[in-house]
């Protein structure tokens, strides 16, 4: 079923019948679709995208009851209404009490034809509202923790998602960009169609360009055959445009005429292309900044930033730290055949008190790591690598006294932790892991979970580039 369509299968052997309905609901405003028996309206099923359907009671081969149920089978939800001779109203009714919506007598009365159709097409499209509210819900319940800030995201996805805005997702590195895209296109009326992702700082900008817009034949060298483009690809759905902070200026210019015209035009062509998609963006960067800097253009910025969406770093929702752990247990444990129970107090109580300058991400590296070095089913500190562990606010060693006080204690709240600096924690954890790994900037980033592009602006933001 879909919100901006309105599409009827007639399901009649009677060839006059189904002109006659055809010409009233088509006059109405409705794409008929005809079959002349249960039998080809099943082949039919897969390829309609169906608001209702009118079957007839009674046919050669498969009956309407039949069909009703089949049909029910394979698309649950859909209204169905039955078409009945006078005499036979009672079979109809009997239909309704197995999930018929309504039923009209043949033959059918032109003005109650048409209250009958409308109020099937309002019934489906809040049954395809309702679809997609529980798909965006299955969405944010992906998004793990229940702090505040979380809290808020959440229902910006669930407020923003049925609107056609262009919406910003600003965060840092890990905390989660592209499950918010994922959340606000099943949040919209495009869930049915496709959500195309692409990173905008993976390819440099000529491939860039040919991925956004496509080409032509004969284009470019090696260019055989026409390609369409990722603006063409998502049409009728969603563009999801990560790291967009990272595209060159003339590129830019492209995507804000894409944007503002609805239109693209492939390497190579003359002929530009009618666009229908709905984009969203997502940057680790502050836009503000590169627009002032000259380097991100004022209005592209404007068209993008409709409604921002902030995800906060993990260091600004410790409280959510003990729910993500046990999320990422069950899950790390599956994909390492190990079984993990739980953590010990000084392990959960060392996690909440690092910076995680890589976010969930490095969280989840952390937990990954201790889990494949794991000879119990309980974690200990042990198993921690050393920025975690010489953080500014926590020291510990092999013997912690907490995991020798606790050796069979497991733990799923962490003590109440202050830091009196984040960015002092943040800035001693990054000399901790370039020391652990020889000042080697990848291996660096690895170990951090984090892109080597973030650990290069963390490192200059604390001055340790030299290092």
């Amino acid at each position: 079923m879909t919100t901006t369509t309105k599409n009827v299968l007639i399901v009649d052997d009677e060839p006059s019948l189904r002109l006659l309905i055809r010409a009233v609901l088509e006059d109405d405003g409705w794409t008929v679709h005809e079959a002349v028996s249960g039998e080809q309206a099943l082949e039919m099923l897969p390829s309609l995208t169906l608001n209702t359907a009118l079957i007839d009671m009674r046919m050669n081969g498969m009956d309407g009851m039949t069909l009703l149920t089949e049909i029910h089978a394979r698309v649950p939800g859909l209204p169905i209404i039955m078409l009945t001779a006078y005499g036979n109203v009672g079979s109809a009714v009997v239909a309704m009490k197995h999930g018929a919506f309504d039923y009209l007598t043949k033959p059918a009365d032109n003005e109650e034809l048409k209250a009958v159709m409308a109020k099937a097409l309002n019934y489906s499209r809040l049954v395809d509202e309702n679809e997609r509210l529980r798909s965006a819900v299955k969405v944010t319940e992906r998004m793990i923790g229940n702090s505040q800030v979380m809290r808020n995201v959440k229902e910006l996805i669930e407020q923003a998602g049925p609107s056609e805005a262009t919406i910003l997702v600003l965060g840092e590195s890990g905390t989660g960009k592209e499950l918010v895209a994922e959340g606000l296109h099943r949040a919209s009326h495009r869930a049915d169609k496709p959500l195309i992702k692409v990173n905008c700082a993976a390819l440099p900008a000529d491939l860039l360009e040919s991925e956004l817009f496509g080409y032509v034949k004969g284009a470019f060298t090696g260019a055989t055959t026409n390609k369409p483009g990722r603006f063409q690809l998502a049409s009728g759905g969603t563009l999801f445009l990560d790291e967009i902070g990272e595209m060159e200026q003339v590129l830019q210019a492209k995507i804000l005429r894409a944007i503002q015209e609805k239109i693209v035009e492939p390497l190579g062509s003359v002929a530009p292309v009618e666009t229908d998609v709905r984009i969203i963006a997502a940057t680790n960067r502050d836009l503000k900044a590169e627009v002032e800097k000259g380097t991100f253009r004022e209005d592209l910025f404007y068209r993008l930033s409709v409604l921002e969406i902030r995800i906060p770093p993990l260091r600004e929702r410790p409280d959510d730290i003990p729910a993500l752990v046990a999320h990422l247990l069950e899950k790390l444990g599956q994909k390492n055949n190990k079984k993990v129970r739980s953590v010990r107090p000084s392990f959960l109580d060392a996690l909440s008190r690092y910076s995680w300058p890589g976010n969930v991400r490095e969280l989840e590296n952390v937990l990954e790591r201790a889990i494949i070095l794991s000879r119990s089913e309980v974690l200990g500190t042990e198993l921690l690598p050393p920025q975690v562990l010489s953080s500014q606010t926590y020291t510990a060693t092999k013997s912690d006294p907490a995991d020798s006080a606790h050796k069979s204690d497991e733990t799923s709240l962490p003590r109440k932790i202050t830091s009196t600096s984040l960015d002092d924690a943040e800035r001693h954890a990054l000399i901790d892991a370039l020391e652990s790994n020889q000042n080697h900037r990848e291996r660096t980033a690895d170990a951090l979970g984090i892109s080597r592009r973030t650990l290069q602006y963390k490192l200059k933001k604390y001055g340790l580039t030299r290092r």
